[in-house]
């Protein structure tokens, strides 16, 4: 890619220069970086065609959120006020830079707790609007069929993980029946997992990568948030609630169905890698690859005893 041509149509400073290949690569996109006079810069490059219009609801969250103080980064947009460009025939996107660590799980909890609640403050994201009905992604099961026909594929491709997967079925069968409409829906992140909720070089945290915006129920995203960083303490899981709550966090955390998103989404992902292992693609280019994918699922998996523990530790 040109680096002139990108600090151009964004209007990033002069003498620019790129990274020679991407520094970070997620499931979504690649990202370079992109240094001018004036700072630093992310290049994001999708793996998969992003339709402008469709994003334009997730973009203005995203820019409503860092205006209302939630760490996240920038938009930069073009001279012509777009989100895209397309550069030596490649479609990218541009975000303010942000040195950042690692994902880890077992990140301070409370600073987690502080940044998720200032992300259900945001102004103006109250109803949903400017978005519009709630993803299914978030809400319906995968379903026993369904299970049974990937566990069914996999043996018969000699999957290394059929047999761990087989073994979990009961258990996302009966947490599938745990699903719950979002109560009170209103714009949320839906994605604050470990891989987009990072450490700073500052020490600080930072929530990236918002394209995946949407309607959903606070309190359902606030307890995918309380299983990804509480883990199996309740000590750090009783510090994130309470420093969402103290942060001033609408959300409160009463029941299963709570768990709702966690189990949804966790359950959408385990198919989809299954998927991938089976035809690999774009974003998941070799089985390996989609295998990885799905052993972070299997590995820790988000058992009804795991959250029955998380709320009655939440609880005392």
């Amino acid at each position: 890619m040109d680096a002139a041509a990108i600090a151009d149509r964004f209007n990033l400073g002069a003498r620019p220069a790129l990274s020679d290949g991407p520094v970070a690569r997620g499931k979504q996109g690649a990202v370079w970086r992109l240094t001018t006079v004036d700072g630093r810069w992310a290049v994001k490059v999708p793996f998969r065609h992003e339709d402008e219009d469709a994003l334009v609801p997730a973009a203005a969250f995203q820019e409503a959120a860092a205006a209302a103080g939630v760490p996240a980064p920038r938009i930069r947009r073009t001279t012509d006020g777009d989100l895209f460009a397309v550069v030596d025939e490649t479609r990218l996107r541009v975000y303010e830079w942000v040195d950042l660590g690692d994902p880890d799980p077992l990140l301070d909890p409370e600073l987690v707790g502080a940044a998720v609640a200032a992300t259900h403050r945001v102004p103006g994201a109250e109803p949903a609007a400017p978005f519009t009905e709630p993803d299914r992604w978030y809400l319906d099961p995968v379903g026993a069929q369904r299970w049974d026909e990937l566990i069914t594929e996999l043996a018969a491709a000699d999957a290394p993980f059929a047999a761990d997967l087989a073994a979990l079925r009961d258990e996302l069968v009966a947490l599938e029946s745990w699903l719950t409409p979002p109560a009170a829906p209103r714009a949320c992140h839906r994605d604050l997992m470990a891989d987009n909720v990072l450490p700073t070089a500052a020490g600080g945290v930072c929530v990236i990568d918002w394209e995946n915006s949407g309607p959903a129920d606070p309190a359902q995203e606030l307890a995918v948030v309380l299983f990804e960083f509480g883990r199996t303490d309740p000590g750090r899981a009783r510090a994130l609630v309470a420093a969402y709550e103290d942060a001033g966090g609408p959300a409160r955390l009463s029941g299963r169905g709570d768990f709702s998103m966690l189990i949804a989404q966790l359950g959408h992902i385990t198919e989809l890698s299954a998927a991938d292992w089976l035809r690999p693609n774009d974003r998941s280019p070799s089985r390996p690859h989609a295998g990885a994918w799905i052993r972070e699922a299997l590995d820790d998996p988000h058992t009804r005893e795991r959250l029955d523990a998380l709320l009655e530790a939440i609880s005392r």
